[in-house]
């Protein structure tokens, strides 16, 4: 039932945001740097924020990116991001939207507890706050309208159970990210339904070099991991390169899509991904905190909107080769 009133919602949003664009069809549809090709809704100028947890080069968040800059240009809204990979700056971050007096806040809740206290400054300032991404089960707890994104632990449970198809016994399970409860989530979720085992293995994913060195080590000491699980797109390339030195057969496969990972399905390099439509994720936020500054809608009745997961394979690379080559998928 929550499946078909997401979808409903979801429907209503797509189709509120078209009237209110006064470019819709294939000229706005092509358009990927923000701008809807005309005028913005004639609703009062706004100022939103997005902070996220993103450490530097992960391409999963300029696709979020995209996908807000769409919203914000059609909604009439100044668009500010800013990011820090240490859940202090990310606090420090979201204060300084509260004193720049910002219209509506969207953030990421990878390590929620330290943006507690700072979520609960902004309910005071009387700022609404939209969560996407991770943390989801924290969002109404601190007081968020909504939260936009794909159940983690749901999502972990579709890749394992993808690997029982393809037969795998024993998998690698790549946390880029030490402390992330998102990440830590899938791994979980995928020893829930994998009837092999599964290791985890902790890297640092700002460090491409590192990490290749750490996943290729694990590989050559066992030989018997016959899938890596990487969990995001960036790490996923590295996962492919660890595993030809290494000279290993396992199968990488990956949380998240980006061009890159779209030429290795192509390739036969990386046998499936889990897509969460992170363009979707952030043209919703914008979106929904224009609908409820300007009508007072909460999409998904504040439960969670999910966005994923879905399962990607070589089959689906014709129909998303054009929208990761544009920075939309």
């Amino acid at each position: 039932m929550r499946t078909a009133r997401t979808a409903a919602t979801l429907m209503a949003v797509v189709a509120l945001a078209a009237g209110c664009s006064s470019s819709g069809g294939k000229t706005s549809e092509d358009k990927a740097d923000g701008s809807t090709g005309g005028k913005s809704a004639g609703t009062p100028r706004m100022k939103i924020a997005m902070v996220t947890h993103s450490g530097e080069g992960d391409t999963f968040w300029d696709i979020v990116q995209s996908g807000a800059k769409q919203a914000a240009a059609k909604d009439n809204v100044q668009f500010l991001y800013s990011n820090d990979k240490e859940a202090k700056g990310q606090a420090e971050l979201v204060q300084s939207a509260i004193d720049k007096k910002v219209d509506g806040i969207v953030v990421t809740l990878a390590k929620p507890e330290a943006m507690k206290a700072v979520l609960a400054k902004a309910k005071d300032a009387g700022i609404p706050v939209v969560t996407i991404n991770s943390g989801g089960e924290f969002s109404q707890r601190f007081g968020a309208l909504t939260h936009i994104g794909q159940d983690e632990s749901v999502a972990g449970e579709a890749v394992g159970s993808e690997l029982n198809e393809r037969g795998r016994k024993k998998a690698l399970c790549v946390i880029h990210e030490q402390g992330n409860v998102s990440l830590e989530q899938r791994c979980a979720g995928v020893k829930k339904t994998f009837k092999g085992t599964v290791e985890n293995l902790n890297v640092d994913g700002t460090d491409a070099p590192s990490s290749q060195s750490s996943v290729e080590a694990k590989l050559q000491a066992a030989q018997d991991i016959d899938a890596v699980v990487a969990l995001g797109a960036p790490v996923a390339a590295v996962a492919v390169k660890a595993k030809q030195d290494a000279g290993s057969e396992a199968e990488v496969d990956t949380f998240d899509l980006n061009a890159a990972v779209v030429k290795s399905l192509k390739a036969k390099d990386v046998g499936f991904a889990v897509d969460q439509q992170p363009y979707l994720q952030g043209y919703l936020a914008v979106d929904e905190l224009w609908l409820y500054r300007t009508n007072a809608n909460v999409i998904g009745g504040g439960k969670p909107v999910l966005t994923g997961p879905a399962i990607v394979t070589e089959k689906d690379v014709p129909k998303l080769e054009k929208y990761t080559a544009r920075g939309t998928r």
